[in-house]
């Protein structure tokens, strides 16, 4: 069984068949090869998908809608761009702060794209970047949207791996400032060696009148995140108290969101949620079925006799997700791989917290990587250009990202300080 499914996904992904549609065919052939009862794949399809902490995946993204339409994404530019827009190369440290704000109540890479990106791509090519550079610094930032909380891949990584959700966001936020610190001192510095940015301080709003414009705005992660963390409400009703704050900001405070606006913000929201949730159904099936076959114990006894130290175990792991993640959807692989992996991880002492963060961080990564990088597409189409023109500007962002994600890797504080500080009390 585990023959034909592996197979069959290989087959399926080579001839550029969509995730979830080659991890279901896979599923119900495996069923087949075994002449297990097929109703099997309609009970575990609907198991996976029938978990309360899921219910925060369709109301994120409905949040990062609401807060695009509404005005709250561009009012946040104008905070980030009074901070650090004034010194060269500010206009890129600008997206990455932007995108670093978004993210504390998006969850989603590619809402933050294009909430972002169809502000700041526009104004960094009218400042002279080019356009490639734009794109590539834009599809790059938004990575930090499933890195820093809340983040739709930790919530499934905390349901796939029976980890605590709560404690999988508090860890986020050291991983999120680092990569955030970073591509600001990276760009700043390439700006400096290439000579752009040195008009970027223009239009540039004075901090204070920027912070009271985006008063509103900035309130809501400290109310999203305040509620998670002072335990008012759980990270899934923290989801739908950002949908409920950003449509009163939206229709009723900054007035942007019309009546007539809702259907097509709740339109773009099913669609997205759907498909993220027919991989979530399809990935759990597969799941199943090869822990079932008895897969995830077999690679655990193999990692154990091939790696013989936790060092060598997570080198050997992160070198295997940063090409899964360049192959298939971040959301699909966390799915199917934290069951199989996360024991093994506990196995050689890594906790199981800081695994799902260099787990999350590493198949973000997936997300700016060619060939399905989704991060990538939608910067793409933000900017008019094709794939292939944003590859030069991208690798160097690449490698700053593996550097930190090997800094995450080997020292665990980055991830657990604030967790063991929170949690210890």
């Amino acid at each position: 069984m585990s023959l034909v499914m592996i197979s069959t996904m290989v087959l399926c992904f080579a001839l550029t068949i969509s995730v979830a549609v080659s991890i279901g065919l896979a599923s119900i052939l495996g069923i087949q090869a075994s002449n297990a009862n097929m109703l099997i794949s309609v009970k575990e399809m609907f198991a996976s998908i029938n978990k309360f902490p899921l219910a925060a995946i369709p109301f994120f993204i409905l949040a990062g809608n609401l807060m695009e339409t509404g005005g709250i994404s561009r009012r946040l530019v104008e905070f980030a761009k009074s901070i650090v827009g004034g010194v060269q190369g500010g206009l890129p440290m600008t997206c990455v702060l932007t995108c670093m704000i978004f993210a504390a109540v998006s969850g989603s890479s590619v809402a933050t794209t294009f909430a972002i990106g169809a502000i700041l791509i526009p104004a960094l090519i009218k400042h002279g970047y080019p356009t490639s550079y734009a794109a590539a610094l834009q599809a790059t930032s938004a990575e930090l949207g499933v890195i820093i909380p809340p983040s739709i891949p930790m919530i499934l990584y905390g349901v796939s791996a029976e980890v605590s959700i709560g404690e999988l966001f508090i860890a986020g936020f050291g991983p999120g400032l680092l990569i955030s610190c970073a591509l600001m001192l990276f760009v700043w510095a390439y700006c400096k060696w290439k000579g752009w940015g040195k008009t970027d301080g223009e239009g540039r709003m004075p901090f204070g009148k920027a912070t009271l414009q985006a008063g509103w705005a900035l309130l809501m992660p400290v109310i999203i995140l305040g509620g998670i963390y002072g335990g008012v409400f759980t990270p899934t009703e923290a989801s739908a108290v950002a949908v409920f704050y950003a449509l009163v900001v939206g229709v009723v405070i900054y007035r942007e969101i019309k009546i007539q606006n809702l259907f097509a913000i709740l339109r773009k929201s099913v669609i997205s949620s759907a498909v993220i949730m027919f991989i979530i159904a399809n990935a759990g099936l597969f799941a199943f079925l090869i822990t079932r076959a008895g897969v995830p114990d077999a690679i655990g006894r193999w990692l154990e006799s091939v790696l013989q130290s936790p060092t060598l175990f997570l080198l050997g792991v992160n070198a295997a997700l940063f090409v899964i993640g360049m192959f298939i959807e971040t959301s699909a692989a966390i799915i199917v791989l934290a069951p199989i992996l996360a024991p093994v991880a506990m196995h050689f002492g890594v906790d199981p917290v800081h695994f799902g963060l260099i787990m999350v961080v590493n198949l973000a990564l997936g997300m700016i990587t060619p060939p399905f990088g989704v991060n990538l597409f939608a910067a793409c189409t933000v900017a008019r250009i094709s794939l292939d023109r944003i590859i030069k500007h991208l690798l160097p962002f690449v490698g700053v990202i593996l550097v930190c994600l090997m800094l995450i890797t080997y020292i665990p504080g980055i991830s657990l300080a604030l967790r063991d500080l929170v949690y210890s009390k």
